[in-house]
């Protein structure tokens, strides 16, 4: 997904629903971003924060324990999102309000319903195992 996005160093990354941190991390230690993850529970906000200081990333990555739908994503260049279908509809007027111009929204296995993907892509885990393919769209604010 950072790559569909074309995650550049320097870049802002947001995750709305940041979860354990795992796409956060790697923003900031495989692509040179700044990372934002917002997480409403504290129990994964914790474990995320402890991925943080166990990479040594404090200086890149910021996990506020909060709403997604109270975070301020003026400086977003990378919005990822792993939320339902429902979840996307109520965040999509934050997003269209929000980003700025050119901002990249990489959506995890749900559409946005009302915008148009630049790419569609889909990708399977672990084949040989045959864990559940799945698909990522993207779409740029325009």
């Amino acid at each position: 997904m950072l790559v569909l996005a074309e995650l550049k160093p320097r870049e802002v990354f947001f995750d709305l629903g940041a979860g354990d941190g795992r796409a956060i991390i790697m923003a900031a230690k495989d692509f040179g971003a700044r990372a934002v993850g917002v997480e409403l529970r504290e129990d994964l906000v914790k474990r995320a924060l402890s991925s943080v200081y166990e990479h040594g990333l404090q200086d890149r990555v910021t996990i506020v324990n909060g709403d997604m739908f109270k975070a301020d994503l003026t400086s977003a260049d990378v919005v990822f999102l792993y939320l339902t279908t429902s979840a996307n509809e109520k965040v999509k007027p934050k997003l269209e309000s929000e980003l700025k111009r050119g901002v990249r929204v990489v959506s995890h296995d749900y559409e946005i319903v009302g915008w148009k993907p630049l790419k569609v892509e889909k990708f399977c885990e672990n084949p040989k195992r045959g864990y559940p393919s799945h698909t990522l769209y993207l779409y740029k604010k325009g």
